[in-house]
Order: structure tokens, then C-alpha cells, then sequence
């Protein structure tokens, strides 16, 4: 039996089945990792059976065909495009994915985009930490939650799985990542609108709007698409404390534009501009020197604000406040809603400013004492203060008077007097002057006493005082003259003509002594004594009644003489 020949035209060679198998495999290698194109062939509970030209088929689950708040709509017949991942697996199945199908179609798009700097349109689906996820067709981006409106949004439910605008910020297709903005949308589309608005604007008109937000230094008007600041202070002439007190949320105001930047285009708004100026004609309602009764509006550390009308207001400084409360902050002295009268100080129209003083409507309690206490006249009082220029004693009507240190005695250095003084010592003084310009009292303790030249101009050189020994010292006596305060220093050399005699210690305190006037020193309010000069004056008398010296008699003789004579004439 013979071996059946097979022809060679219908078996092919090893070469050709080598060649038609690598083809094969090279075609199934290629649609790997591709996205490719196939057709429904059945829908199986919630898979769809989808044919994409192999020796298998691959199922799709439903879902990956359905959108963000939309159900699949798929059919038999339908084409669609799947991405495939294996040609087969362990079931005999082909391995395809619609979900990353439409990834690799949406960042191949997304990329132009991009890099045109188009916006893309998109659907917020879900809550993450730092913001929201939004699907763009297929491929999931990330939106902070500073990039979802331009003002912070508490209500993210109404444009959830909504097709929205946003703008792509940043893309790395190696990580997966995709940052998108819907803020950028609207500001870029705001910018817009606010131009178009801005351009029929123009400063001066008087427009309506609507209050949209209140803040502390002011409230946002709506003006029909762009909003305007209507600045605390262009509320009302008058001070306003809060924007609340003038308009509430949601209120339609008459406003004037003010000013418009045409680069930020940014618009301020008045409402006080609508209203007539308080302060035309402030100098004549207002005259220097007049007094108004008006409400204190504001305290502050440097003086008082006080309403005189809605618009004006007025500043007592911390310094017109009170006559004799120095260095006390104002609230004090007066209180926020106080109800008080004022005396115009100073008008400035142009800085609209007034000046105003509290104290100057209350009597000058410096003229008050003047009044009560003219020169020469004693006070008593505590002492206030002690200060290295002299004493400050505290006088009626709340004020201070001051007693130098040169006003302290006579006789001592003021430096070493007023170390005999304390803090809260009563002390009397004189009222030596009172300036109220100035509000300075001046005042002498010293002058208590009287003034010593009154009693030294009573002497001259030569006259004959009874002194009366106060302190015995090395080198003298101090004495003082009886009859009067005045205290003077007879030296060693002074106490007798014989020098035997010049011992201070054969005085004793309070020992009588004569001396003659030697010097009266009315600049410095001193008289010197001499005993020594007393006793030559009285010897030279002497000589001249009783004799002389080529008379005969002897000077004891002339002496005994002239005693005798005094001791009778006292007698008589």
C-alpha cells in the first residue's frame, strides 16, 4: 500500500505557518494595553457581552457605561470604545474596561486642553479631605476647597453632580493627578460682567442697590452684578460706631458712587453725600468763646469726643478737661451718653475740627482763691509734695500752692531747712502771689515771721543793743537782739576791749549782753555787733565828759566818774 502523496499547493511550508503565526500573535500583542473598538453583542444581568474582533469575547460591568447621576444607556448593537487588558484570562475571556478606556480618552484630551488653557467641563461627585473629587469625563480630578467658589460656599449640596466649568491648574499623568479650579471660572467670567457694569457707571450718579454683606468698617452693595463698599464713615455725618446702626442685610439704600478705580475696578459708595453738609457755615453756628450742651460720643486716652448735632462733633482735650485733676485719663471725668456743656475753643472749617473746653464752663479756682485769699493773707494746709525746689501744700478749692526753698527761713539755707519737713505736715504760709493765667500760687513761711530788714532798718551804725546770749561757741557767741527775731554772731575779737576778757566760755546761754551796731547789711538782711566797740565808744564818752588825759586825773578816776553818774541818774 503506497503512502498518499499531499500536495504541496495547499500545505504551506514551515517558513509561511511561522510567518502566519507570528502575525497572529504580533496583531493580539498589539491590542493590549489599547484602547480599541467593539461592538454589544448582549447585555447579561448587569454585565454587558461586548465583541472586539478576537477569538474571545469580554464582559464590561453596566456601570462603567453610566455617568455621574446618569444610568448606562447601552444596547445590543451599540459600538463602543473598551480598553483591553488581556486578550485572555484563566475563564477564556477577554479582559476589557470602558472606565479606563474613557481615562485614556479623557487625558489625551484633557492634555490639549490644557496646554491651550481651555476650560473643561466636569461633575463634582464626592467629599474628600481638602476638598471635592470631579469626574471629567472619565478621568478624576481634584478641586480644593478654596478653588469652589470665590467667597467660601457652606452649602456644597446644590452643585453636586452638575455639569460645571473649571479650569485645569495642574496635570502629572505619571502620578494620576489633576488639580482644577471652578474659582478661576468665575472670577475670569465676574471680571467680565464688572467691566461691562463698570463702563455704564460713572462718579456722581445715584444709584439703588441692595445690601449684601456687612462687615465692621462697612457694608457690600450689590449693584446689580458688582458690588460697591460703602465705607463705615460715608454712612452718616454723623460718628457710627457699627455699620449695623445705618442698614441691615438684605435692605435697598440710595447710594452715590463716590469713586471708581477703573484697574481694580473697585467702587465706594456714600450716604451721607446724599444729605446736606453739617458743617457749611460751622464758624457761625458755632463762635469762639460760646457754650453748647452736647453728648459725649466717644472716650479716648487723650480727651473726649462730644456731639453738638448729628455731624459734628467736637474734641475736649485731656488738658481742658478739668482745673485741678492733672494726669487722669478722661473716662474719669466723664462718661460715653453724658450729657454736658462745653465752651467753644478753636473752629478749623477746613480740618473740620473744634476744639472744646470742659473746665472753662466751672468757676477758675485760682481766681476763686484770689478772691477769698488776696495777697498777705495766712493759709493753712497739708504738704502735698516735697521737691528738691520746694514744698507743695495743698489750699482750697482743690489747687496747690508751692513755697520755694528760698521762702523757707531767713536766716538758713533753704536745702537744709526743708529737711525738717514731711509729707503730710499741716503747715501755715503766707500768700505771697497768685497768678490764675498761670494757676501758680506762691507762697512764704518765712514771711510768718516778718521780714528781718524791717527791723534791721530800725538800727544804724553805732546804736547801742541789749542782746541776749542763744549758743556759746569756740570762736564766739551767737546772740539775739531782744525785742526782736534777729539773730547775728559777736567774734571771739568782739567781746571785750581787753583781750583777757575774750573768752566766749564766761558767757552763758541766756546771759544779757550791750553791744554797739557795727554794720547793717540790708541786702542780706544782717546786722553785726560788737561789745568790744560798745565799751570804746562808752570810754571814749567818757574821756570827753570827765577829763582827759593831761587833765590830772586818772583814767580809773574818769571811769569811776562816769559810773558813779550812771548809777545816780538811775536813781532818779
Amino acid at each position: 500500500m503506497s503512502t498518499p502523496q499531499i500536495s504541496n499547493e495547499l500545505t504551506p511550508s514551515r517558513e509561511e505557518f511561522a510567518a502566519m503565526l507570528n502575525e497572529t500573535l504580533a496583531e493580539d500583542v498589539v491590542y493590549e494595553g489599547n484602547v480599541v473598538r467593539g461592538k454589544v453583542v448582549a447585555i447579561e444581568k448587569d454585565m454587558a457581552v461586548i465583541d472586539v474582533g478576537l477569538k474571545v469575547e469580554g464582559r464590561v460591568p453596566l456601570k462603567e457605561f453610566a455617568t455621574p447621576g446618569k444610568p448606562a444607556d447601552l444596547k445590543v448593537g451599540d459600538e463602543v470604545e473598551v480598553y483591553l487588558e488581556r486578550v485572555e484570562n484563566a475563564l477564556g475571556e477577554a479582559v476589557l474596561s470602558r472606565e479606563k478606556a474613557r481615562r485614556e480618552e479623557s487625558w489625551a484630551r484633557l492634555e490639549q486642553q490644557f496646554e491651550r488653557g481651555e476650560k473643561v467641563t466636569g461633575v463634582i461627585f464626592n467629599k474628600v479631605k481638602g476638598g471635592f473629587t470631579v469626574d471629567l469625563d472619565g478621568a478624576v480630578a481634584f478641586l480644593p476647597g478654596s478653588q469652589v467658589d470665590i467667597r467660601p460656599v457652606r452649602d456644597i449640596g446644590p452643585l453636586m453632580h452638575q455639569p460645571l466649568q473649571f479650569q485645569i491648574l495642574k496635570m502629572d499623568r505619571r502620578r494620576g493627578n489633576i488639580v482644577v479650579s471652578r474659582r478661576s471660572v468665575l472670577e475670569e467670567t465676574r471680571a467680565e460682567q464688572r467691566a461691562d457694569i463698570v463702563a455704564k457707571l460713572e462718579e456722581g450718579q445715584v444709584i439703588e442697590g441692595v445690601v449684601k454683606n456687612i462687615t465692621d468698617y462697612g457694608a457690600f452693595i450689590d449693584l446689580g452684578g458688582i458690588d460697591g463698599l460703602l465705607h463705615v464713615t460715608d454712612m452718616a455725618w454723623r460718628r457710627v460706631n457699627h455699620p449695623s446702626e445705618i442698614v441691615n442685610v438684605g435692605d435697598t439704600v440710595k447710594v452715590q458712587i463716590i469713586r471708581i478705580n477703573p484697574e481694580t475696578q473697585r467702587i465706594s459708595l456714600g450716604m451721607k453725600q446724599l444729605q446736606s453738609d453739617p458743617w457749611e457755615g460751622i464758624e457761625a453756628k458755632y463762635p469762639v468763646g460760646a457754650r453748647f450742651k452736647g453728648t459725649v460720643t466717644n472716650i479716648a486716652d487723650y480727651g473726649a469726643f462730644v456731639e453738638l448735632e448729628p455731624g459734628v462733633e467736637g474734641l475736649i482735650h485731656v488738658s481742658e478737661m478739668s482745673w485741678t485733676k492733672k494726669n487722669v485719663h478722661p473716662g474719669k471725668i466723664v462718661s460715653t451718653s453724658q450729657e454736658v456743656e462745653v465752651q467753644i475753643l478753636e473752629v478749623d472749617a477746613q480740618k473740620r475740627r473744634i476744639s472744646l473746653g470742659l473746665k472753662q464752663t466751672q468757676e477758675n479756682p485760682w481766681e476763686a482763691f484770689l478772691a477769698q485769699h488776696p495777697k498777705g493773707s495766712v493759709v493753712e494746709g497739708p504738704i502735698r509734695n516735697i521737691t528738691e525746689f520746694g514744698l507743695f501744700i495743698g489750699l482750697d478749692g482743690g489747687v496747690d500752692g508751692m513755697v520755694h526753698l528760698s521762702d523757707l527761713d531767713w536766716n538758713r539755707p533753704g536745702e537744709e531747712v526743708i529737711k525738717e519737713y514731711k509729707k503730710g505736715d499741716v503747715v501755715k504760709a503766707v500768700v505771697l502771689d497768685v497768678d490764675p493765667a498761670k494757676e501758680r500760687i506762691s507762697l512764704g513761711i518765712k514771711q510768718l515771721q516778718g521780714d528781718p530788714l524791717d527791723v534791721i532798718s530800725r538800727y544804724k551804725k553805732g546804736d547801742p543793743v541789749t542782746c541776749e546770749v542763744v549758743a556759746v561757741q569756740d570762736n564766739g557767741i551767737e546772740v539775739k537782739i531782744v525785742g526782736t527775731d534777729v539773730t547775728t554772731f559777736i567774734k571771739r575779737s568782739d567781746l571785750s576791749r581787753d583781750r583777757a576778757e575774750q573768752r566766749p566760755e564766761r558767757f552763758n546761754v541766756g546771759d544779757k549782753v550791750d553791744a554797739a551796731v557795727v554794720s547793717v547789711d540790708k541786702a542780706a538782711r544782717r546786722i553785726s555787733v560788737s561789745i568790744k566797740q560798745l565799751e570804746l565808744a562808752e570810754e571814749k564818752m567818757a574821756v570827753a565828759q570827765y577829763g582827759s588825759t593831761d587833765s590830772g586825773a586818772s583814767l580809773g578816776d574818769i571811769f569811776k566818774a562816769a559810773i558813779k553818774k550812771r548809777e545816780d541818774e538811775a536813781k532818779e
